[in-house]
């Protein structure tokens, strides 16, 4: 059954990851301090090499930092853990197993008998869209029908958080729309906390509660403000004039200059009255 999880915390204080050796080593990332709510849907928004996927590694516990800590509920982040699932652009599904048993994998590792998991695999693929399709191989499936049970193979395991590495970044822009929808409408039944990264500022707004926006490298947290939509979101939401008002000033915030010279935070304490009630009323 698909169950109520835990809180999901996310702290991020004082991260440094640095990679290479010697005179070759680089910052990554530098002094990332935030922290997410259990719960909260997050979107990381940043240009091409600025160390998104490498904060994202480092929660996953793929990577060690350099200085800081990560923690989820206040656990140290100390290795890789199912309760802290990612989902990769590229799906990491095994082709010679069937959807069904692709899904299933994670609790035959925790030794669930076969007719319970293969139970509880069913009723992920039916969450995400894929009813009668358990029998086929990933091989006979669409980009998008594969990146929908990939979603389900991490979500079994009823991870407290979810990581998500551009997981719609090589779909066709008709079907990155219907996986963005369909991920929502999990995450409303759900309420696991996520953490997108994204580069692209529409899918970062029409995903979000939240949007940070990273500096090209070493990648610095340059503002963190709010995306108060009602939900469910509507796709019409992209001519809200308050959309566009925040598309700019994302686009403001990824000119390289904007590095060097940081523009004002975008957050409601900062908006005049107006423009602070523009982002409340919706």
């Amino acid at each position: 059954m698909i169950g109520t999880h835990a809180e999901g915390r996310i702290a991020v204080a004082d991260a440094v990851i640095r990679l290479g050796q010697g005179a070759a080593a680089f910052d990554v990332v530098e002094n990332i301090n935030l922290t997410i709510p259990g719960r909260q849907f997050v979107c990381l928004l940043g240009p091409s090499g600025c160390g998104k996927s490498t904060l994202l590694g480092a929660l996953a516990g793929h990577l060690s930092l350099s200085r800081g800590r990560v923690a989820v509920d206040e656990e140290e982040i100390t290795g890789p853990d199912p309760e802290r699932g990612i989902v990769f652009q590229q799906h990491t599904l095994f082709p010679w197993k069937s959807v069904l048993d692709n899904i299933a994998f994670g609790l035959k590792m925790k030794g669930v008998a076969k007719d319970r998991r293969l139970e509880e695999a069913r009723t992920y693929l039916s969450l995400v869209g894929l009813d009668g399709f358990g029998d086929r191989y990933p091989g006979e499936l669409s980009g998008g029908m594969q990146q929908r049970v990939e979603i389900a193979r991490v979500l079994i395991n009823q991870p407290r958080v979810l990581l998500m590495d551009e997981p719609f970044g090589a779909l066709d822009a008709q079907t990155r729309l219907t996986m963005q929808e369909l991920l929502l409408d999990v995450w409303t039944r759900l309420r696991t906390t996520v953490l997108f990264v994204t580069h692209d500022i529409d899918e970062a707004l029409f995903l979000g509660d939240r949007v940070l926006v990273m500096s090209p490298r070493p990648g610095r947290i340059l503002d963190d403000f709010p995306v108060s939509f009602d939900r469910p979101r509507q796709r019409n939401l992209v001519v809200n004039p308050t959309f566009a008002q925040m598309k700019r000033h994302c686009l403001d915030l990824l000119r390289p200059e904007a590095n060097v010279h940081p523009l004002p935070r975008l957050t409601p304490l900062g908006l005049s009255a107006a423009k602070r009630s523009a982002f409340e009323n919706h």
